[in-house]
């Protein structure tokens, strides 16, 4: 079951030579949801192979570099003859921009597009997995992280066990990974627990947007596969990181040590640092050394950890 991240846009602000402004894909067993979609965005998407038959774009906060690609994107969908609905998502208040961007040089709604303001801590269920926005810290600004939780999976089922054992496969071997006990023809019981291994927890990843550090993305992160968090400045940058709402290297490495996560992911990447990172790295590893410096196009995927037989 594939899960990846794929960075479409990695820079603070503004475009850069190396990076374009904000937008991530995640995609999960085909289906992909984006998350920011800063200008340009539908070309990265072309560049680096994330598809156009997406349904869902989410919105960490209303700066400019972070949602002026959704003009440019509904209008290229709408020229290739789009009719399935868009679901757009964002923070409170964000509605009445969405839709001055989306009528932007054009009244006509080609496709049906849906708003919704989403309220934080209030999970959106998805097949499989929930979509839950939480709080974050940037300046005056409304603003939300998205933590990606997959649900818990069956453990694993043992064929040849059950076969040993003279289960007819069937019906009961599903009864049985499902959890219930059931009763055989010759009076024998079996237990889920002889066939089946234990649960198996679901993948998680964080995403923060743009943020200061903050409890709430340590609450969500506990534990997390991935936590992609912003770094926008080096140490030396501390008091203009305060000043605009923003990471340092070393503070989104610090969230990670306390959330226990097994690895960060820093982007958002100020111009001064747009082709040199090392710096960003250095700070960031002497806290956390399981960090990496996103770039645009990398991606990363997030392996199921390995299940064990009853």
């Amino acid at each position: 079951m594939s899960l990846s991240l794929r960075f479409l846009g990695t820079s603070a602000s503004r475009p850069t030579v190396e990076r374009n402004v904000s937008s991530l894909a995640v995609i999960r067993e085909g289906e992909t949801l984006m998350f920011d979609c800063g200008e340009g965005t539908q070309r990265q998407m072309m560049r680096y192979g994330i598809t156009f038959a997406l349904s869902d774009i989410f919105f960490t906060h209303m700066h400019a570099d972070h949602m002026l690609g959704l003009t440019g994107l509904l209008r290229t969908l709408a020229l290739q003859g789009r009719t399935e609905p868009m679901n757009v998502y964002g923070p409170v208040g964000c509605e009445k921009l969405l839709w001055r961007a989306i009528t932007l040089g054009s009244e006509k709604q080609h496709f049906e597009i849906k708003i919704i303001e989403i309220t934080p801590d209030a999970p959106l269920k998805r097949n499989g997995y929930s979509v839950i926005p939480f709080l974050v810290e940037h300046g005056d600004r409304s603003a939300i992280g998205y933590h990606i939780a997959e649900e818990t999976r069956l453990g694993r089922f043992n064929p040849d066990k059950a076969r040993e054992k003279g289960i007819p496969e069937g019906p009961l071997w599903g009864k049985i990974h499902k959890g219930e006990a059931v009763s055989l023809p010759d009076g024998r019981t079996i237990q889920p627990s002889e066939l089946v291994g234990p649960t198996r927890p679901g993948r998680r990843v964080v995403l923060t947007g743009d943020s200061r550090p903050s409890e709430g993305t340590i609450a969500a992160a506990t534990g997390a596969d991935v936590l992609v968090h912003e770094a926008t400045f080096a140490v030396e940058e501390a008091p203009r990181a305060i000043e605009t709402g923003h990471s340092t290297a070393r503070e989104a490495a610090e969230v990670a040590a306390k959330a226990g996560v097994k690895k960060l992911v820093l982007t958002h990447v100020s111009a001064r640092y747009s082709r040199d990172t090392s710096e960003l790295e250095r700070e960031a590893r002497a806290v956390f050394p399981a960090t990496v410096i996103a770039r645009d196009g990398m991606e990363i995927d997030i392996p199921l950890e390995p299940s064990a037989q009853p």
